[in-house]
């Protein structure tokens, strides 16, 4: 591979735009598509380029970066439509894709195997960081694939992520992701229901959270989301409705492994509760709105509100 590679992104959301514009800024030729045209014109604006179709996306590509919503998505831009090629019978021979989504392990497997037997390089890459990670370039990375190739693309995904590790073969990127997602969730769950209860108090929330966060209860999402939550701002950076797209992945390969998950079982009905709600479209940090309405306290939510 040229030490400067042809990058070609697909899927340009709240999650693929960032990473792609980063990689422009870090110079590298960056071609991107997405079904909608926004995006695209965004991306040209920070200096990419525009592609009419995946397959003029991954036309010159040496690395291939996907990030598209569910397996469904993934397997049609792999595999093609009735209406349009799809990457893996149309890129060069040796390109690498790096697979971002958030999908299932065994559809992640089934795709690699496919892309490999064509002469791709496949991997799945899912990411963690939600949309500020995006934007400052500071994602985990859960790597699954060849760790030659891992390290072939390495200075490409450091560009949009600060850690990038390979945990397996095929398919481990996608399991590792589905136990962040678990981890994520109930760690949402908790916060909301923490600050909550301290809330029924009358306690200074904000004081309370820097306290927090000193101690052994520090957490991430404490540190991201407990201002917005505080405030009831729930603009997505992550859907309720992707979350619970993803808790049906951790059940599933839960189930399909032996493995009991009772906290995340009862998280996942919570996310899918909200989302029931009519609050899908809100920040998975929404989840604080159940256990308000749970609670019998009333919401006063500002922004992000239910479309």
């Amino acid at each position: 591979m040229s030490s400067t590679p042809n990058v070609a992104v697909i899927g340009l959301g709240i999650m693929g735009l960032p990473m792609a514009t980063n990689l422009v800024e870090a110079d590298y030729p960056v071609t991107g598509y997405n079904r909608s045209q926004g995006p695209i014109d965004k991306l040209v604006a920070a200096g990419g380029t525009a592609a009419t179709s995946v397959a003029d996306a991954v036309a010159d590509a040496d690395v291939i970066i996907t990030m598209v919503p569910d397996s469904p998505d993934v397997a049609a831009v792999a595999r093609g439509t009735e209406d349009q090629a799809g990457l893996i019978g149309s890129a060069k021979s040796g390109a690498i894709w790096v697979d971002c989504s958030t999908i299932r392990p065994d559809v992640a497997r089934e795709v690699a195997e496919e892309a490999r037997a064509a002469g791709l390089r496949p991997m799945d890459g899912p990411v963690s960081g939600g949309e500020a990670g995006a934007i400052e370039g500071t994602l985990s990375i859960m790597v699954g694939g060849d760790a030659d190739d891992l390290e072939a693309v390495r200075p490409v995904l450091e560009t949009v992520g600060s850690t990038v590790v390979l945990v397996g073969p095929s398919g481990s990127g996608q399991t590792v992701k589905a136990a962040n997602q678990l981890i994520v969730a109930g760690t949402i769950e908790l916060v909301a229901e923490a600050l909550v209860f301290l809330e029924a108090y009358d306690v200074d929330t904000t004081a309370a959270v820097e306290v927090l966060a000193g101690g052994l209860a520090g957490n991430r999402i404490l540190d991201r989301k407990a201002a917005s939550m505080i405030k009831r701002e729930f603009q997505p950076g992550f859907r309720i409705d992707l979350h619970h797209k993803d808790m049906g992945i951790v059940l599933d390969s839960a189930r399909a492994a032996g493995v009991a998950i009772p906290l995340g079982s009862q998280t996942a009905q919570l996310v899918q509760d909200l989302r029931n709600l009519g609050h899908g479209s809100l920040d998975h940090s929404a989840l604080l709105l159940l256990v308000e309405q749970l609670s019998g306290r009333g919401s006063n939510t500002t922004t992000g509100g239910a479309r």
